[in-house]
């Protein structure tokens, strides 16, 4: 819904709450709230004692520095004509905020106005010799003609604002617009080349959004539609990377592309019927034509791209949504449901080469490159879902349904084949038919007004039709076991064959009207399904999920609660390689790699607020979580060689744990009725083992002595502790 719509329809509610009941509810603290609510502004200031970039990440307050803390919540409301004004103002004194105003006369006519600053800092330091970081133009050191070593931090900034327009045209009948332009600028860790070496990608761009919907309600029908575009623009579209000390031409200029303008244009409806006061039936229709025709900025660059390709790609893509629904109670204690959904994703790129393969030319050895296109990839998906819900018992409710989804893949196919007619496009096996059957079933039961439970037991086949065969190069010999080429051997995740069991506890407990307790437990079970021309891929996972909530109201003034949450999630996969990194099919070393990862996260919290004095409020916050990521792999030598791993090397991957500890506190001192002093105190702990950037000895990755050296480094134990003062000034 509309946000400006949704504020309309608040504001409504408030002033027929006051005429329905009057002088009666005239003191009623809830009602008084939404027809005169309080209007707030606060200033102060706030220092964080030291950097913290991992927890600083989109807060805008990465440095140990002091922050400018400046918000306001101002609402007016004229009685007389039913207007309502306001302000809402976040933090201001940060690098992260927002400002938005409303101008809303009930039934009638709303207007907002918005500004959103939204920054992302990367937690990394890098240390380069990588000149024109920022620009489209970059100059890579080499190791005989070093750079200037430069410390920098990357990160992007997001500027949006928003214009939205309310009007209701007749009794029942809305119109709403809005528009929304953001700005993106900034730079990003980027790469280059098969071999690590270290790039950043310039970011310029511009998003455009624009909605209108008109919607029309009445006692039995409800029907909204309308019309939704976006628009991308970037003013960067290629980067060109030079090695220092070589003369500047396409043989020793690298280019990396951006991704290229493009826009959206869809119309949609949706809508929903009351029949009966126990039969309505829902409707979703939208259709979406999205392009992107853009020139190609490689045309630009001599040799750069192949002669007489397409100067743009014109990439268009259709999409089609139909989504039906109807829920119908037939009988005192039978409840129905049915839902029919047709997604059609129709991929109208024309197929064309761009880019040509080397050796330069179309003919593909066994064990070569080959010639590259474009890959357009169109698919269409039907899901139908029937569920009905039998009351049993007063206490008892008893739910079963099925979900069947059937999805037809278009194979990409190149313009040219290789030998035998083969398509060397496809490098994995793919499915022209996905199918998946899920069964579900589900006790409820009301135990007391207090006490209620629910178990869920859910059945998940996922099938398909035959695998195409892979023609891509080193798949037309075997490896020496008896198996097909590597990539035919491939069981992909997304497509497998897969059976999953998920079983769901929920429990909800009242003991009394102060105390309030949530459980949730779910257990899931998935198997690839696996034969001995397909050995390589996922086989097996699992995942564990544990929460748990509680709330305590110890008095009027005093409130408590609690939460913790546990996930385990697993994954079991088996891949190979050859030791000599060239294609394992023809030569004798083969490794047998077979990976269990797992990752487990506890966390937790409390927190508490009261009333110590009619003056003094406060409150308390403690949140802890770990996480820890497993990488256990096993190696097995599958056909003996010359040498089969380097001397010292280990199978074994540590462990990596994230520890995040955060005490926060409050309190507020009324100085008088309509201004009060707030101080607020952090501290936050953060620690971890990562070992992404770095070797096996401990040391900082470095990009290599080819490139310019360039080092990624995070600092592995990040405390810091923020205490900031406010001055809160309130009125009406």
């Amino acid at each position: 819904m509309n946000a400006i719509q949704q504020t309309f329809r608040l504001t409504t509610t408030a002033a027929a709450l006051l005429a329905i009941f009057g002088p009666a509810l005239a003191d009623d603290a809830e009602v008084n709230e939404l027809i005169k609510p309080e209007s707030s502004v606060s200033i102060g200031v706030g220092n964080w004692s030291a950097d913290r970039p991992q927890q600083g990440i989109y807060d805008g307050m990465r440095d140990k520095d002091a922050y400018g803390l400046l918000d306001a919540d101002i609402v007016k409301r004229d009685d007389a004509t039913g207007t309502w004004m306001k302000l809402k103002a976040s933090n201001l004194g940060l690098d992260n905020r927002e400002i938005k105003g409303e101008y809303l006369r009930q039934g009638n006519f709303g207007i907002t106005l918005d500004y959103n600053r939204i920054s992302r800092d990367n937690p990394n330091t890098f240390t380069t010799r990588l000149q024109g970081i920022g620009t489209t133009t970059q100059t890579v050191s080499t190791a005989a003609l070093p750079g200037p070593l430069q410390t920098v931090s990357l990160g992007t900034v997001r500027e949006g604002i928003g214009l939205g327009i309310y009007k209701n045209l007749l009794p029942g009948l809305d119109f709403t617009l809005s528009f929304k332009n953001e700005e993106k600028t900034g730079t990003r860790h980027w790469g280059r080349g098969g071999a690590p070496e270290f790039a950043v990608e310039p970011i310029n761009s511009t998003i455009r959004q624009v909605e209108g919907t008109l919607s029309y309600s009445s006692k039995k029908l409800q029907l909204s539609g309308g019309y939704y575009g976006s628009w991308y623009d970037t003013k960067n579209t290629l980067v060109a990377m030079t090695n220092a000390g070589l003369p500047v031409s396409n043989a020793n200029t690298t280019y990396l592309s951006l991704p290229l303008d493009n826009q959206a244009h869809q119309l949609f409806l949706n809508g929903g019927y009351s029949f009966t006061p126990t039969t309505r039936a829902t409707v979703k229709l939208a259709y979406t034509h999205a392009t992107q025709d853009e020139h190609l900025p490689t045309q630009d660059v001599a040799g750069l791209s192949l002669a007489g390709s397409p100067q743009s790609l014109k990439g268009e893509v259709n999409t089609t949504l139909v989504q039906l629904g109807l829920t119908s109670r037939p009988i005192k204690d039978l409840s129905l449901l049915a839902n029919f959904r047709y997604f059609d994703v129709q991929d109208e790129t024309p197929v064309a080469r761009f880019v040509q393969g080397n050796p330069l030319s179309c003919v593909t050895p066994p064990n070569g490159n080959q010639c590259v296109d474009n890959t357009p990839f169109s698919y269409k998906t039907l899901t139908g879902k029937l569920e009905g819900t039998y009351r049993l018992t007063d206490v008892y409710r008893l739910t079963a349904g099925v979900e069947e989804r059937r999805q037809d893949r278009a194979v990409p196919v190149s313009n040219s084949l290789g030998a035998g007619g083969a398509d060397n496009q496809r490098v994995v096996p793919m499915r022209s038919k996905v199918d998946e059957t899920t069964w579900r079933l589900e006790l409820r039961r009301s135990m007391s007004e207090t006490l209620n439970g629910s178990l869920a037991y859910l059945f998940s086949q996922r099938t398909g039709s035959s695998y195409l065969t892979v023609a891509g190069p080193g798949n037309s010999t075997t490896n020496g076991i008896g198996a097909p080429g590597p990539g035919n051997m491939i069981n992909p995740l997304n497509i497998a064959d897969r059976e999953r069991n998920k079983l769901r506890f929920a429990l909800d407990w009242t003991p009394v009207e102060s105390l309030a307790f949530q459980l949730n437990v779910e257990q899931a079970i998935d198997d690839y399904e696996h034969g001995p021309d397909r050995p390589y891929g996922l086989t097996d996972g699992t995942s564990q999920l544990f929460s748990f909530d509680a709330s305590y109201t110890m008095s009027e003034k005093w409130q408590v609660n609690a939460w913790y949450a546990y996930d385990h999630s697993r994954a079991k996969q088996r891949n190979s390689r050859a030791n000599n990194g060239g294609d394992r099919l023809v030569v004798a070393d083969v490794l047998d790699k077979r990976y269990d990862l797992q990752d487990t996260g506890n966390s937790l919290g409390i927190g508490v607020r009261g009333e110590v004095t009619p003056r003094v409020k406060m409150g308390a916050d403690l949140q802890w979580s770990r996480n820890v990521s497993k990488y256990d792999q096993g190696l097995t030598v599958l056909a003996a060689g010359t040498q089969l791993l380097p001397a010292g090397f280990s199978s074994d991957l540590p462990n990596i744990e994230n520890k995040l500890l955060r005490l926060s506190f409050f309190s507020t001192y009324a100085l008088n009725k309509s201004s009060d002093l707030r101080v607020d105190l952090i501290h936050e702990r953060w620690q971890t083992d990562d070992w992404s950037w770095s070797f096996a000895n401990g040391t900082a990755f470095s990009y290599g002595t080819t490139t310019d050296g360039t080092t990624v480094t995070a600092n592995p134990k990040q405390n810091a502790t923020f205490v900031g003062l406010r001055y809160v000034y309130k009125f009406q």
